[in-house]
């Protein structure tokens, strides 16, 4: 008897600013990603006012995925995904955010982009906003500050859910909701809320309000979804990254119990439809003052999600009492108290590989939620290097798919976890968020484009990709 369902969902996952580039084309509008520039590894990357002549911003041209969009998907085709995972940008659709009527181009672009998936029998699977604020609810609103970005985040939602209602059955509304918990580092507030700090503002307090306009957007996205067609499914996307107590001392307990809440929180406000305890008593000992509106509540209630997709890359470690730097934990949240974990190794990039922390987050969330999970991320990031005969043995990727995948299917065959699928993160190499960088690769197929942008754009198959169509052929039970 298989293990995973027949209709597991195998896939790959991408994100529209990361890869579409054309950010200029077809009436689109600038973004919050059109204005960061590139950056490197130990290197922020700067977001700049608007876009400036002498800065190189990377995700302008992505992959170009905008004009090659055909060739792409073919390839998809050809590895046999089941689903393909990416976003809508919504200045393709509404250019500024706050028109009253939506950019029809951008419309058909993802129309032509639905009909080629679809006729390689591939199920799109959407996400509203994948970092992708226009640049003017940003500069002009304040972003999710504004209580009125909210209404124009659910005219956005209602346009592209009504266009694509007969083509498109799988939807998630905010991906990553929750990594701007992580308020020490601003990118996370600018790219998932379009929020700049002032000196004299507590990023927390700033959070929470932010992050009450986010959800109450969300509930409302999904209750307009179902109202225009009930078959709709639509969850949430979290990363995910699990806290470990250091040791079995009860304090490092408490620490990871206490700190894992920077996970739990936007999760347990989707799913339950209400705000949690921890919240609320956290809200009244620092006298946050979050601003609410008369049938918030109901909002919530009514508009809880059907499934949990998340990312999972790698899992951190806290020690109650360790004292370190944020910039020595930028990899790990940006907790002050995480330690290296001397179980497991660590990439060339410092990001702890741990397969077993996969299925230990997939059991987490389903004993904590009760509802289908869907593992929408995850991936290993690394350089690539061509042999003499012009391949890519990119082993090291495979073996890190392969026991992330067989953890899954342990989750599910052992410990009755609900799982919908796997769509590895960057299915096609593209531009990194962090830092804007190609060389972090993460991709089953290569693009020729360097750091700066240069290259031919060629698409190049690596060993990864032949390995993960056979995974989907035998429907995992080939590895």
């Amino acid at each position: 008897m298989a293990k995973l369902d027949k209709n597991f969902l195998w896939g790959g996952a991408l994100a529209a600013n990361q890869f579409e580039g054309g950010y200029d084309q077809g009436g689109k509008g600038l973004s919050v990603h059109d204005v960061m520039t590139a950056g490197e590894h130990g290197k922020a990357r700067e977001i700049t006012e608007t876009i400036e002549d002498d800065k190189f911003y990377p995700n302008h041209d992505g992959i170009d995925f905008y004009n090659r969009y055909k060739e792409d998907i073919a390839l998809f085709g050809e590895m046999g995904l089941k689903c393909l995972r990416t976003s809508i940008a919504w200045t393709r659709i509404f250019p500024n955010g706050d028109e009253t009527e939506p950019n029809e181009e951008g419309l058909q672009f993802y129309d032509n982009i639905i009909d080629e998936l679809l006729k390689y029998n591939i199920e799109p699977v959407l996400t509203l906003s994948h970092f992708e604020m226009p640049l003017h609810l940003a500069r002009e609103y304040g972003g999710f500050r504004n209580r009125k970005v909210v209404d124009y985040f659910v005219r956005f939602a209602e346009t592209v859910f009504n266009r694509y209602k007969d083509k498109v059955k799988y939807w998630m509304t905010f991906n990553e909701i929750n990594n701007q918990m992580d308020t020490s580092n601003p990118i996370f507030l600018w790219t998932n809320s379009g929020v700049t700090l002032a000196e004299d503002e507590d990023p927390e307090e700033v959070l929470y309000q932010v992050a009450h306009n986010e959800l109450i957007a969300s509930a409302l996205a999904v209750s307009k979804g179902k109202e225009i067609n009930p078959d709709f499914i639509i969850g949430n996307m979290i990363s995910h990254v699990p806290i470990y107590p250091y040791s079995c001392n009860p304090n490092d307990i408490m620490e990871a119990e206490i700190a894992n809440r920077l996970r739990f929180f936007f999760p347990d406000v989707q799913v339950r439809g209400y705000y949690p305890g921890y919240a609320l008593k956290m809200f009244e000992k620092n006298g946050y003052d979050i601003k609410w509106q008369e049938g918030d509540d109901e909002i919530l209630k009514n508009g809880t999600v059907e499934y949990i997709a998340f990312s999972y890359y790698m899992s951190t470690v806290v020690k109650h009492d360790e004292v370190t730097s944020v910039e020595d934990n930028v990899v790990n949240g940006g907790l002050p108290n995480s330690v290296k974990n001397p179980y497991i190794k660590e990439s060339q990039w410092g990001w702890a590989i741990d397969p077993v922390g996969l299925r230990y987050t997939l059991n987490v969330l389903y004993n904590r939620y009760q509802l289908p999970l869907f593992i929408v991320e995850n991936g290993f990031g690394t350089t690539d290097e061509f042999k003499e005969d012009g391949t890519i043995d990119d082993q090291e990727r495979i073996d890190y798919l392969r026991e992330h995948i067989k953890a899954s299917i342990q989750a599910v065959d052992e410990d009755g976890v609900d799982l919908m699928g796997y769509t590895p993160w960057g299915i096609i190499d593209i531009v990194s968020f962090t830092t804007g960088e190609m060389k972090k690769r993460y991709g089953l197929i290569h693009v020729d484009r360097d750091n700066e942008g240069n290259g031919t754009l060629k698409r190049t198959k690596k060993n990864s990709f032949y390995w993960f169509n056979n995974v989907i052929k035998t429907n995992g039970e080939e590895l």
